[in-house]
């Protein structure tokens, strides 16, 4: 509730209003303003409203289901409140780093985005576009419409989180009462497994005399996300049958490029 939901809620609410006030077009070049609109949606507001935002436009039928996967797998980034606000501010009492992982995650995920967009364009034939069905959401008013489609991927967010947070703190006494004298490296890849947020605690807990290391560490955990996230993203992607292949592959990819290309730019 402390480091989550006040940087979550009231851009969830906002960014689906704002996905709602926009018109919807079937020609290509509208298309790549639909995914950067999209991208720059999940970018604002964070994991899971990429998700939401990707579920909405499926269900509008404004994307297909091939680039619903697609654009799932790129278009899921931390918030910048988060990171700024709680990694930098709270953590670090410092933004740089904040920034720094910001510019680069994004310079990478949009570079993913326009790849995907040209690969996309030229699998998909000319005539394979989605009838529109936005006429039902015209009648209704866009902000209350977005307030009651925010409130499923609240309660996802939240009983997720407390899950989560229940099986931690089982997990966490469990290991301290079973094996007392287990390092603290096992307890940190534990907790940011589990929960993200309580990883980067931890993290800033344990190595805050060691910098490059603990950003290294910070940019690792923000980048991988935990079981907590992902189960979110399962979660809401499922209500449309959003396939989930794609989304693990890039995790995996950006797990392992974002870390190294951030120790490579920014540290050595």
């Amino acid at each position: 509730m402390e480091a989550l939901f006040p940087y979550l809620l009231p851009y969830l609410i906002l960014t689906q209003w704002f996905i709602r006030l926009t018109p919807n077009h079937n020609n290509s070049i509208s298309k790549f303003g639909l995914y950067l609109k999209t991208y720059g949606i999940s970018a604002l507001g964070g994991f899971p409203t990429g998700a939401a935002t990707i579920t909405y436009l499926k269900k509008s039928k404004q994307i297909t289901p091939k680039e619903a996967s697609g654009l799932l797998s790129i278009c899921h980034s931390p918030s910048p409140l988060f990171v700024i606000g709680f990694v930098g501010n709270d953590i670090l009492n410092n933004t740089s780093f904040s920034w720094k992982f910001l510019i680069l995650y994004h310079a990478v995920s949009f570079i993913l985005l326009i790849i995907f967009y040209k690969v996309i364009r030229k699998d998909s034939l000319p005539t394979e576009q989605l009838p529109m069905q936005q006429n039902s959401q015209n009648y209704q008013n866009p902000f209350t419409s977005s307030i009651k489609d925010s409130i499923p991927t609240v309660l996802v967010v939240g009983s997720t989180i407390i899950f989560f947070t229940t099986i931690y703190t089982v997990v966490m006494h469990s290991i301290s009462n079973f094996l007392p004298n287990v390092h603290n490296n096992f307890l940190l890849v534990t907790a940011a497994t589990l929960e993200m947020t309580n990883g980067l605690q931890i993290a800033g807990q344990l190595f805050s005399n060691e910098s490059a290391i603990l950003y290294v560490l910070l940019a690792t955990f923000l980048t991988t996300q935990s079981f907590s996230i992902h189960m979110q993203v399962a979660v809401i992607a499922k209500g449309e049958h959003i396939s989930l292949k794609a989304y693990a592959m890039v995790r995996v990819l950006l797990t392992i490029l974002i870390p190294a290309l951030y120790y490579l730019i920014f540290l050595i």
